[in-house]
C-alpha cells in the first residue's frame, strides 16, 4: 500500500491546531499499526491486487485508519510518497464539518479496529487495573488482620477488593471470548480473499 504523504506543514488552509491534530493522529496510527506511514488520513491510496484482497473495510465513516490498522496487522509493506494537491476551495471536504466531530469519530473508529484485532491485549490491560487494586485492597486486609486488627473495621474495604477483583477477572474472561471470536474471524477472512481470488480467476 503506497500512501500520497500530502506533507501537512505545507498546507495554508489548515490551521494550527487541525496541523496538530492530523500529526497526532498519523503517530497513533503509526504505534498500532507499527507502519510508518505519515499521513494517515490522507485519500491518495495505491494498493496491489494482493494487498486489496486481504483488506476489509467496515466502518461507514472513512476507510484511510482502518486499512492502514489493518495492513499493519496483515503484515503488508506500507510506504509513503510525497504528493501535491488542491487549495481547499477547489475541493472542500465532503466528510467532515468540524474537527471535534472528525476526531470523535476517528477514535471511535480506531478503537473498533483495534479491539476487532488485538482483544485480548485490550481487555487484558483494562482488567488489570481493577484486578490489581483489588489485590491491593486485599493483601492491605490480610496485613491488618495478621496484626491483629478487629476485621471488623475493614469489612467495606474487603467487599469493595473483592468486588474489583470479580471485574477485574470478568473483564479477562471477555477478553478471552474476544479472542477466540477474533481468531474466527481470521479464518472467515482469509476464506473471503480465496473466493476474491477465485472469481479473478473466473473473470479471466
Amino acid at each position: 500500500m503506497v500512501i500520497g504523504d500530502r506533507q501537512i506543514d505545507t498546507m495554508r488552509h489548515f490551521t494550527a491546531s487541525k496541523r496538530f491534530l492530523q500529526k497526532l493522529g498519523s503517530w497513533v496510527v503509526r504505534r498500532l499499526s507499527r507502519t510508518s506511514v505519515r499521513d494517515a488520513t490522507s485519500g491518495f491510496r495505491a494498493i496491489s491486487r494482493e494487498a486489496a484482497l486481504q483488506l476489509h473495510v467496515f466502518t461507514r465513516f472513512t476507510y484511510t485508519l482502518e486499512t492502514i490498522l489493518q495492513a499493519g496487522e496483515a503484515g503488508l509493506q506500507v510506504v509513503s510518497v510525497p504528493v501535491r494537491t488542491h487549495p481547499e476551495k477547489r475541493r472542500p471536504s465532503r466528510l467532515f464539518h468540524s474537527n471535534t466531530g472528525y476526531v470523535l469519530r476517528s477514535l471511535a473508529s480506531i478503537a473498533r479496529i483495534v479491539i476487532l484485532y488485538n482483544p485480548l491485549r485490550i481487555f487484558l490491560l483494562l482488567g488489570t487495573v481493577p484486578m490489581g487494586l483489588g489485590t491491593a485492597l486485599l493483601v492491605r486486609f490480610l496485613i491488618l488482620y495478621l496484626r491483629g486488627s478487629s476485621p471488623a473495621g475493614h469489612v467495606q474495604s474487603l467487599i469493595l477488593a473483592v468486588i474489583l477483583v470479580v471485574i477485574g477477572a470478568l473483564v479477562w474472561l471477555v477478553g478471552i471470548i474476544s479472542d477466540l471470536i477474533a481468531v474466527n474471524r481470521r479464518l472467515l477472512e482469509e476464506l473471503v480473499r480465496r473466493q476474491r481470488e477465485q472469481g479473478l480467476e473466473v473473470r479471466r
